[in-house]
């Protein structure tokens, strides 16, 4: 039943491609031929969602008063011996606001941090997923086994109802930020919106319009999470000049959409993968990725705050380390939880043979 779920959304989606693709923009987005030739010199990419384990979300991680770069260097540090070439961080518009100069210093210090360990950085400008309010200031403190108890959207839902107020403000912070790093060699791509709702696609049509007046040297992106969001996807398959996914699964729907989207003819990054709960593992993903040439960023570094060794729907409020992880490769004293995973990463990765 799913394989032919999958098939049915693809065929719809793919109408595009046979069509003018009414929705794209030809002058701004890259062609086919320079998206891949941009990956082409890059080479495979392989890394994690990052977030140092002593912030529970991205305000915690880019506010003056808790960012972290004691910690930063050394989780990137473990990256690095590991073989990971790039790390996708999100971002956080509330900080900006707060301390516009200030939030892009500390981006400069986290890219030098990041270059040091011969890793870029894939940027997320915005997030429809979890908590629906963010505050500054001090962050709620991890509920023990839940996951992601912390983390926030980006921006608040509350100053979605008035648009034309939120809208003038993050096209400032879009433009601001993506202004002063469009040249920036550290950073591999910009990941526009994180899995954005389908009462989204107003501001995701926007922000990419903003993206293209700066037009940054860096491609833009923003990853398919869900094939039944029609519109949202062809918008997004349509106008990114890399195509990015996110995919929890095992190998046989993981390879589904590989092969859907390699008919896109675009060089593919999977932006979120890896759950052991699932099936979705560093032994049996990343060499299908690696053999497809597609880029693998999977969830979760070091544990910490976020509590992503938890899986989703499944608190355990005693707080205790589950026997099988959900997310996540390393505790804070770095042992990993699992050493055979730590082998098959840094084999994929070509440290070891």
């Amino acid at each position: 039943m799913k394989t032919h779920r999958y098939l049915s959304i693809a065929a719809a989606l793919l109408i595009s491609l046979g069509s003018v693709a009414a929705q794209t923009n030809p002058s701004k987005v890259w062609s086919k031929e320079k998206a891949n030739a941009w990956y082409q010199k890059k080479g495979w990419q392989s890394g994690c969602n990052y977030i140092p384990a002593t912030a529970i979300n991205s305000v915690e991680m880019w506010q003056k008063e808790s960012f972290d770069p004691t910690t930063i260097d050394k989780e990137l540090g473990w990256a690095e011996e590991l073989g990971f070439s790039t790390m996708r961080v999100f971002l956080n518009s509330l900080v900006w606001k707060n301390d516009p100069e200030g939030f892009k210093k500390r981006m400069d210090q986290y890219l030098a941090i990041s270059a040091k360990h011969k890793i870029t950085a894939m940027f997320v400008f915005f997030d429809d997923c979890w908590m629906e309010e963010s505050h500054l200031g001090k962050q709620p403190d991890p509920k023990p086994g839940v996951h992601n108890s912390g983390w926030v959207q980006d921006p608040s839902r509350s100053l979605r109802k008035d648009t034309a107020k939120l809208y003038a403000d993050l096209e400032k912070y879009v433009k601001d930020v993506m202004g002063a790093f469009k040249n920036d060699d550290r950073i591999l791509c910009w990941d526009l919106f994180n899995e954005p709702g389908t009462e989204t696609l107003g501001l995701l049509k926007r922000v990419y319009n903003w993206a293209w007046e700066i037009r940054p040297s860096q491609p833009l992106t923003s990853g398919i999470n869900n094939l039944d969001d029609l519109d949202i996807n062809r918008f997004r398959l349509d106008n990114s000049d890399i195509i990015t996914f996110h995919c929890y699964d095992s190998v046989k729907d993981e390879t589904y959409w590989i092969k859907f989207l390699k008919m896109y003819n675009r060089p593919i990054i999977c932006s979120e993968y890896m759950a052991r709960k699932f099936d979705c593992r560093f032994q049996n993903i990343m060499p299908l990725f690696r053999q497809y040439n597609v880029g693998a960023i999977n969830w979760g570094f070091v544990s910490g705050k976020t509590n992503t060794i938890f899986a989703w729907g499944d608190p355990h409020p005693d707080g205790k380390e589950p026997e099988l992880w959900f997310h996540d490769i390393l505790r804070q004293d770095k042992t990993p939880f699992d050493q055979k995973e730590i082998e098959a990463i840094m084999k994929t990765n070509g440290k070891i043979k």
